[in-house]
């Protein structure tokens, strides 16, 4: 509990108290009148001030002044009736501080949840001086390409690339992952995770504003501005709702004893006074005002404990309407990077076969020579590479110790006359020959990750259909499609013709009013992540322009997480949906008990404050998130 919340408990409680001692103090007239407004002052005083000033700033109609008119009324028909009883009154305000503290406490609880990664970056980087003492510094002075120092126990300050040491990081603030994730050299860290154990040598690849941590503190801030559709809804409704109920009070309050009056009967001012305060009670839209906007905000709160980040409550609602999830293939459904997958020889060994390639490919920077010399990274210092030439297309020749290497695809084979042998694999095929003869071929693909496979099956479970848009060729997307159970595919599609296909899928999709969701992680990718109905980006090695254009951002890039926040976002609906109801609901029951004089304050109290808890605390539950 924060200092206000204590604060606020202890008033409580000090009023309960004080209230029950009072009930036991025999006394009559002003000074029972005198010793139960202590209690009501000291539990109610700022319910009070605040009506005074919404009244002052030409904004009344709000539920302190809907408080403070029933209380104070309470107390006035106990004063004029000689009855005594201020217990009512007192109640009323105890009960409504009561139902304040615990919103205020869920909020709280959920806004933990989400400031705790607004802490995501450093006050400081760690470098070396001159004299090769670390210092501290600011982490918006530090440039792309410096060197800095992360010790143990310290958070990460800018994204970079390990050039020395290793180390274990926590990433579980920006991604949810509980699982520490082991780096060394060459492995890529992102700002806001906690290095735990070795000192690392970080080489930054990115400024402080373009860091993670950076755009992750960015997206937390402009969620808080998008609202739902059913918290606009909310706002409006109170906005009418409060002068229309104060105005029915007053109707009630003075018409009835006046008709009475012209008849010639007792006009009872009292038994409708009464009536009219306990209607001021119960017509407090407090449970819908705190619990529908409270709802989004664990929401929210809940799936960023996941690794999963919803700019907004207005986003969350049309995530819970998702229909269909059209997904981009590489570095969405796959990594995103080559590897050797197979390695087909003729009559030299499969690891030969890899080291001339690797070798004819040592200075290249192309993605695939990377993975080449991934899969034999034995750099011999005895094995010469001379007369490297590179046909743009085709491949690479070059002399290893003397030996003529002959490198590519079948064109370049072609070219040289050199016959080769097909392949089954599905991926890039590249043949090998030494001095015009033919040795093999090595077959390198993308990889699906870990993760896809389940998220499909997910996916499919809860009755959403996917689908899969790649530039990819056909046999490459059709194999990956196979492999996963998606239900659609699309290849060869350059980004103009990914828009084309989502706008085609969402017109069929609109006209049954249904969502669509596009996942992706490529500067490519913006466009359709802004058009389709949901965007959902990859946060951690997805571009900055797919993240800016999506409305959902995964912070761990775990296509898994994707069921995942369609399960919160509707766990997080069916809870609005039930507060919404139920307040109503009970509202309106209530409301027309205390009209025809069957509803006593009491029944009030139940109505506004007993509901208002009950749907704060129906709200808490979007927090738990299994």
């Amino acid at each position: 509990m924060n200092k206000k919340q204590k604060k606020t408990l202890t008033r409580i409680l000090l009023a309960l108290a004080l209230m029950i001692i009072f009930h036991f103090i025999p006394s009559k007239n002003w000074v029972r009148f005198g010793l139960y407004l202590i209690p009501y002052l000291i539990v109610g005083y700022d319910i009070l001030i605040k009506a005074f000033y919404g009244i002052k700033n030409k904004q009344p109609f709000d539920e302190s002044l809907l408080m403070s008119i029933a209380t104070l009324g309470a107390i006035a028909l106990a004063l004029y009736s000689g009855s005594g009883d201020y217990v009512e009154a007192i109640a009323v305000m105890l009960l409504y501080q009561i139902g304040e503290f615990f919103q205020s406490y869920a909020v709280d609880r959920s806004r933990k949840s989400i400031t705790s990664l607004v802490d995501l970056a450093p006050d400081y980087a760690n470098i070396q001086d001159q004299d090769g003492k670390l210092i501290e510094v600011d982490p918006e002075d530090i440039e792309i390409g410096t060197i800095i120092f992360v010790k143990p126990g310290e958070k990460i300050p800018l994204d970079g690339e390990v050039v020395e040491g290793s180390s274990s990081l926590d990433t579980a603030a920006l991604t949810g992952e509980s699982i520490p994730r082991d780096v060394g050299v060459g492995s890529h860290v992102y700002s806001g995770t906690i290095n735990l154990s070795g000192l690392l040598q970080v080489k930054t690849t990115k400024e402080f504003d373009e860091s993670t941590a950076s755009k992750v503190i960015e997206l937390i801030e402009d969620a808080s501005a998008r609202k739902a559709p059913a918290e606009k809804f909310i706002s409006k409704f109170a906005r009418v709702y409060t002068p229309i109920v104060v105005m029915a009070a007053l109707v009630l309050a003075f018409v009835p004893p006046l008709v009475l009056m012209v008849k010639g009967a007792s006009p009872a001012w009292g038994d409708w006074i009464y009536r009219a305060l306990t209607f001021l009670i119960i017509s407090c839209p407090c449970a819908l005002v705190i619990s529908i906007p409270l709802s989004f905000f664990a929401g929210i709160g809940g799936a960023s404990r996941k690794g999963i980040l919803v700019k907004g409550s207005s986003f969350m609602e049309s995530l819970s309407e998702i229909r269909e999830v059209a997904f981009d293939k590489t570095g969405t459904l796959t990594k995103g990077s080559f590897t050797v997958t197979a390695v087909h020889p003729e009559e030299i060994q499969p690891e030969e076969l890899l080291h001339l390639a690797a070798h004819v490919e040592r200075y290249s920077t192309h993605p695939i020579a990377e993975s080449l010399r991934k899969a034999y990274p034995k750099e011999a210092d005895d094995c010469q590479v001379e007369d490297i030439h590179e046909d743009s297309g085709r491949g690479v020749t070059a002399r290893v110790n003397g030996k003529l290497i002959y490198l590519g695809n079948t064109m370049l084979m072609d070219d040289y006359g050199i016959s080769w042998k097909p392949c089954d694999h599905i991926g890039t095929i590249l043949h090998l020959a030494i001095d015009g003869e033919y040795q093999g071929h090595i077959v390198i693909s993308d990889t699906i990750k870990e993760n896809s496979d389940m998220a499909i099956k997910d996916l499919t479970k809860m009755g959403i259909q996917t689908r899969m848009l790649t530039g990819d060729s056909e046999e490459v997307a059709r194999e990956v499609a196979g492999k996963l159970g998606i239900d659609h595919y699309y290849s060869q599609l350059l980004p103009q013709d990914k828009v084309a296909k989502v706008d085609e899928v969402l017109e069929h999709l609109h006209e049954e009013k249904k969502g669509l969701a596009f996942v992706g992680d490529g500067i490519n990718d913006a466009p359709v992540l802004s058009r389709a109905d949901i965007g959902i980006a990859m946060g951690a090695m997805g571009a900055d322009a797919a993240i800016e254009a999506a409305d959902v951002v995964l912070m761990d890039d775990d296509p898994l997480k994707i069921p995942l926040a369609i399960r919160i976002s509707k766990k997080c609906l069916r809870i609005v949906r039930q507060n919404t109801y139920f307040s109503i609901g009970i509202k309106v029951v209530v409301l027309f008990l205390g009209a025809i004089g069957h509803a006593s304050m009491w029944a009030a109290i139940f109505a506004d404050v007993g509901v208002t808890i009950l749907a704060v605390l129906n709200a808490i539950r979007c927090m738990s998130i299994k």
